[in-house]
């Protein structure tokens, strides 16, 4: 069949060549269809569900809410496991499906159980799911700023209730339109409220409760329709309005009379603009600001989105009052575009290299240029796969591509038919067209066997990588699918084009004009190949040394899941005591973002305290998200300063300041950790129970014992105590005394302090919660809470204190949950070592050190998990990919013995891709992982075309010694530029710097050693093994 192509590809040479036409059209309308990105999109399937739960402790947000919830979704078809957080005023509760369950019917599912436990939650309380993004959906993010000269209607400054007016109805509905957005989440400012705060003397005097004042509101604003009445022929509608339009209308509402006068709202209460009882709060370059967050859906474009939203953005300042700006923090596409660019650099670099090569070693222009075209073809080929298999552009999709890999077919078909037609015009002078393209056929199925076998073999190597599962699976699967479909496409370009091409360009007189490199190298190959063959223990012996010693070598490497990316961008986590309040928590940022600005390096920061509308994130207002932007490296005042020493600095300067703790990542690596296994950190050490206190007591054992090991970094305990709570107490037997209850007492309590709402004032589409509650002044003073006049039912009144204890006492400030057990987090990040050396300490060290009680256990986690179950998984399915290799390599050759010798190749290339891990200071990881399964298809195939070649010469001679050498001389050239094109493509790739370079260079260094000991192992090591393996065989007729 392959000969049957050969022969029509060179025969209709013109209309397979036409093809490139299509090839080329179809490729450029691919790459404008093709999604692109910084990263692949980990997150797994997941559902989160937020309740709020305005005024309830940790404790009862779990009892309540987060319990029933948990419960109502066990046994949910395809559920991998479920985790929850209680804080006060918030469940939320995260559904983790397995992978590949369609999002929308994971929702369905939780939707219809959610309706069956609906009733069993407290009134007024709704889950609600999030909104359909994933971990790393926050695309885009902007503050709402005034000048400090801009001036409301009322002559007024803008204050944080006005800019956040202005994000939630002006900004916020423009954004929400943009196609890929599916939410726009707020925090900062106050969200505004009209408020009526009672004075308690006034309401004493006229015999008047907080729940009267809410009643009359509630029975005075609303409008009511009346159908219609027909006069005259005309239809009249019949409206009776009464609603509430204005503060001086809210101060008219009639509450009682008192002694036959009217006693209105304004007589007993202050009416007002108010803020409400926020729970998060915004800050930049050290003042407070409104922040909006742009969230992608599921499956967008994450460039194409946060473009857009700019773009939309931009339009929409003209529709803000004059003096307000909309300004853009973070822009994911400025990391995607700088990842782009490094990864763009290191193909255009490699490819450049790469036709150099071809142009020095081939000595034919036209030859090179029939090679260096299957480039781009394939590359253009590679992307309508990418577009069709739903694969997006990104650092780990094209971050395996070496173009040498990919030309290595070609290389080898060419170059064999440069050969020969330069070899037959020396012996018959000017061929005519059919002898020509009878010789071009000859001369490529001579070699179109071993190349198609080799291509098949590095194809076949990268089988292991679609074998992992889970986060690892989501992060490799992308760049074996690429390899794969850009070697196939090389394979099909190789059959058909290539010798089309070679048929119609390589006429006239062809020169094999062997360049001064080869010839050089060929007089200094010869006799160190006879010398090798003379030595040939030797030569096997150092060989197995080599192997030996890099073997043990790479247990000393030690090992992560794939190397941090450095962003471009630091994200500080700054933790305050628990309980802090968020007015004083905002007070802390201002005074840390002063002196984060005070390093040259930085642009901009930026930060979120507590939690947002929606609560995707949520954190307890002690707690702060920090964004520091960095400027451009030519700005730095000394640019050769690396981000981990800006780092150290600003450590150093931020533990001057009092009351904070701190954290140090990078924006999408927090959110990467954090959705892998609900833990922001490299290493998370969950300790599992019941008692909240043992639970803490055991975790911080846990801290003192992995302190000492070394390389640990910010190692903490979760903050689950602390929170300093006022209970109001209720005294049973005074309430039944005086004629309450419990549920009186307590409604009054949440009425008074916490506030109630009366209804919503309108003002166009916009609208406003109208809260009762007490003053400021008063609510904050707990000696004059313990005072305050408390209704009987007979009309009269007591002092709070008379029916209850107000107590002051620190209690639970969050609990967590995975698969419905209380557990408690211990995190570590890792600096100056490799991960997996740390997790295996760290566990001994716990293991002889914490005593950790009946009843409760542990368990790991954090991003060395998947290094773990990648780990796993490979160490099965590499050697059964191994076996495939030989089973392929006895089908090419018939032979058990020459497929063995071959398979040596894989050993010997390990070895240089161990030394040069070593020699550049690098640990083992999945990415150098990748690489080693590259190295061991180049190594197969360089091994298969000079062995072939050997073994033809020997079948027709019958000297062995004379045909290994020959034989070798010969493939010498290939051999070499296979090696050098595939080394050479991925030499930008292991030197570059910019961003996302640290994911591809131990994948890149890992195959330019390992090219470099295979190239010499199939010079020496393998001709040396052959003859030495077949020197007792007489020569096989049915070679």
């Amino acid at each position: 069949m392959i000969d049957t192509i050969l022969r029509l590809a060179i025969e209709r040479r013109y209309l397979f060549l036409s093809l490139i036409i299509l090839v080329v059209g179809v490729g450029i309308w691919s790459y404008q269809k093709l999604p692109i990105d910084a990263v692949p999109d980990i997150t797994n399937v997941q559902v989160q569900i937020n309740t709020a739960a305005p005024g309830y402790s940790p404790l009862e947000a779990e009892q309540r809410i987060t319990y029933p919830v948990e419960t109502a979704l066990y046994g949910l078809p395809k559920l991998a496991y479920t985790r929850s957080l209680s804080r006060y005023g918030l469940s939320q509760v995260t559904v983790v499906f397995e992978e590949g369950t369609d999002i929308y019917f994971a929702r369905n599912l939780i939707n219809n159980r959610l309706s069956t436990i609906q009733n069993g939650l407290p009134s007024g309380i709704e889950p609600e799911m999030g909104p359909v993004s994933t971990g790393l959906g926050e695309i885009y993010m902007y503050t709402v700023q005034a000048d400090s000269d801009a001036t409301m209607k009322n002559g007024q400054p803008y204050d944080a209730i006005a800019l956040r007016e202005i994000q939630d109805w002006i900004i916020k509905p423009q954004l929400a339109q943009v196609k890929g957005v599916i939410e726009v989440n707020s925090i900062g400012g106050h969200n505004k409220q009209y408020h009526v705060t009672p004075d308690p003397k006034m309401l004493l005097y006229y015999r008047i409760s907080v729940e009267d004042l809410v009643d009359a509101l509630r029975a005075n604003n609303d409008n009511r329709g009346a159908g219609y009445i027909e006069q005259n022929g005309q239809q009249l509608l019949v409206r009776s309005p009464g609603q509430l339009l204005s503060v001086e209308d809210i101060g008219k509402v009639i509450i009682t009379e008192y002694d036959s006068v009217p006693i209105k709202i304004q007589d007993v209460a202050s009416i007002g603009i108010g803020k409400e009882l926020r729970s998060g709060a915004a800050t930049q370059n050290g003042k407070e600001t409104v922040l909006g967050t742009a969230m992608m859906l599921v499956g967008a474009n994450s460039r194409t989105v946060a473009r857009d939203v700019a773009e939309k953005l931009e339009e929409i300042q003209s529709s803000l009052p004059d003096g307000v700006v909309a300004v853009p923090v973070y822009d994911r596409t400025r990391l995607v575009d700088k990842a782009i660019a490094t990864v763009t650099k290191n193909l255009l670099e490699g490819a450049l290299l790469v036709i150099v090569v071809l142009f020095v070693l081939l000595g034919n222009f036209r030859a090179a240029l029939i090679t260096a075209a299957v480039i781009p073809l394939s590359m253009l080929a590679t992307m309508t796969g990418m577009v069709r298999t739903g694969v997006s552009a990104n650092l780990m999709s094209l971050g395996a591509l070496d173009f040498g890999l990919i030309v290595d077919g070609a290389v080898i078909i060419v170059e064999n038919s440069v050969r020969r037609l330069a070899q037959a015009q020396q012996s018959g002078g000017q061929q005519s067209l059919k002898e020509r393209l009878n010789t071009v056929y000859e001369a490529t199925s001579e070699v179109i066997r071993p190349s198609l076998f080799g291509v098949a073999i590095i194809t076949v190597v990268y089988i292991p990588i679609f074998t992992l599962t889970g986060v690892e699976g989501k992060m490799f699967h992308p760049m074996a699918a690429t390899v794969v479909m850009a070697l196939l496409s090389a394979m099909v370009f190789s059959l058909t084009l290539v010798p089309a091409a070679v048929a119609v360009f390589l006429n006239g007189e062809i020169s094999e004009k062997e360049s001064v490199v080869i010839t050089k190298a060929k007089s200094i190959y010869r006799p160190l190949l006879q010398l090798a063959l003379k030595l040939r223990w030797v030569v096997i012996g150092f060989a197995t040394i080599l192997v030996a010693g890099s073997l043990w070598l790479a247990t000393t490497l030690g090992s992560e899941f794939i190397p941090q990316l450095n962003e471009g961008d630091i994200a500080l986590h700054a933790m305050r005591i628990p309980g802090t309040g968020l007015e004083q928590a905002v007070a802390m940022q201002e005074i840390l973002e002063e002196r984060i600005q005070s390093f040259p390096e930085v642009e901009k920061v930026f930060a979120r305290l507590g939690t947002a509308e929606i609560a995707t994130d949520p954190m307890p207002p002690n707690v702060a998200d920090n964004f520091v932007i960095l400027k451009p490296r030519d700005q730095w005042p000394d640019p050769s300063k690396t981000k981990d020493e800006l780092v150290q600095e600003m450590e150093a300067s931020l533990e001057q300041l009092p009351g904070n703790n701190y954290e140090f990542t990078q924006p999408i690596q927090m959110r990467f950790n954090e959705l892998i296994s609900g833990v922001r950190a490299d290493l998370g050490i969950k300790v599992f129970g019941d008692d909240l206190e043992q639970l803490v007591a055991t975790a911080n054992d846990i801290l003192k014992t992995i302190n000492q090991v070394p390389g640990t970094a910010d190692a903490r305990v979760e903050q689950v105590t602390g929170l300093p709570t006022l209970s109001v107490i209720p005294k049973r037997t005074a309430l039944g005394r005086y004629g309450l209850n419990v549920v009186e007492l307590q409604e009054w309590v949440s009425a008074a302090i916490g506030g109630e709402s009366a209804g919503l004032i309108y003002e166009g589409d916009r609208r406003f919660e109208l809260i009762v509650r007490l003053p400021e002044t008063l609510r904050r003073d707990i000696d004059r809470l313990a005072f305050l006049p408390v209704p009987l039912p007979n009309g009269d009144y007591i002092p709070l204190e008379e029916v209850a204890t107000l107590d002051v006492s620190p209690g639970p400030a969050q609990i967590s949950r995975e698969n419905g057990k209380r557990r408690v987090v211990v995190t570590a990040n890792v600096r100056g070592r490799d991960l997996g050396s740390f997790v295996s300490e760290v566990k001994a060290s716990i293991d002889s050190s914490v005593d950790v009680p009946p009843g409760y256990w542990l368990d790991y986690g954090g991003t060395f998990e998947q290094l773990e179950s990648a780990s796993n998984r490979l160490m099965i399915v590499v050697p059964l990919t191994l076996l495939i290799i030989i089973g392929l390599l006895v089908m090419a050759f018939g032979s058990i013995k020459d497929a063995l010798i071959i398979f040596t190749g894989v050993p010997l290339a390990l070895t240089g891709g161990v030394l040069a891990l070593w020699l550049r200071d690098m640990p083992l990881s999945i990415s150098a992982g990748v690489g080693f399964i590259a190295l061991s298809g180049v190594a197969v195939l360089n091994g298969l075309v000079m062995l072939s070649f050997i073994r033809d010469l020997w079948h027709d001679q019958g000297d062995l010694v004379a045909s290994i050498v020959e034989g070798a001389l010969i493939r010498l050239r290939p051999v070499l530029m296979t090696a050098l094109v595939a080394s050479l493509g991925f030499i930008p790739m292991a030197l570059n710097t910019g961003t996302g370079a640290e994911v591809q260079r131990p994948l890149a260094t890992v195959v330019i050693g390992g090219i470099i000991s295979s190239t010499l192992l199939t010079l020496f090591v393998l001709p040396t093994l052959y003859h030495w393996i077949h020197r007792g065989d007489r020569r096989e007729e049915n070679l």
